[in-house]
């Protein structure tokens, strides 16, 4: 029987040396590629990131929202930099000119059928684990939006005929149904 390949380990310094317009992710030294996104896909970043930050200025708030591709490396000693799909930081300390580091405050992630398993899994255990304070996965083939907040990372479930309000603003309610409309 042949030997099990041992994946090559990278650091984040040789994620930042990838050349630019890569599409991967560092998670623990080792490379996963990116699936190019789909229209919908790309539709649901840009509603998302338009409405939350929309929001954050009505309000005069400090957060930040960046759409992808925006790296996050979620510990400073960690071989782990995400490329969430909308990333929403309200701690300016955390922001450097690469990108994040440390646990955004919410993060988005918009799953393509060739990558669900990493959104629900890998993903969710770095996030819960890195101390992100909410967490969504947003399937656009079903409709469905599942909602991870750090109190107790039970998911709630929601479809998009719903109106979803983030744990970190209260007054800020997402219309799935309306945002549907517009992509």
């Amino acid at each position: 029987m042949p030997a099990e390949r041992v994946p090559e380990l990278h650091t984040t310094e040789d994620y930042y040396n990838t050349p630019e317009g890569a599409r991967i992710e560092l998670i623990h030294g080792v490379f996963y590629d990116m699936a190019t996104p789909s229209r919908i896909h790309q539709g649901l970043v840009m509603e998302l990131s338009s409405t939350i930050r929309e929001h954050i200025r009505k309000k005069g708030g400090d957060c930040k929202v960046y759409p992808a591709p925006f790296s996050v490396q979620l510990s400073e000693n960690d071989d782990t930099i995400v490329e969430p799909d909308v990333t929403v930081i309200c701690d300016p300390k955390k922001l450097t000119d690469r990108g994040c580091l440390g646990a955004p405050d919410w993060i988005i992630e918009i799953i393509s059928p060739s990558n669900a398993s990493h959104d629900y899994i890998t993903k969710l255990n770095l996030y819960m684990n890195a101390g992100v304070r909410e967490y969504w996965i947003i399937d656009p083939e079903t409709e469905t939006v599942a909602v991870y907040k750090k109190d107790n990372w039970a998911p709630k479930a929601y479809t998009f005929e719903d109106a979803v309000g983030p744990g970190i603003y209260d007054d800020l309610v997402i219309d799935f149904s309306g945002i549907k409309d517009r992509i």
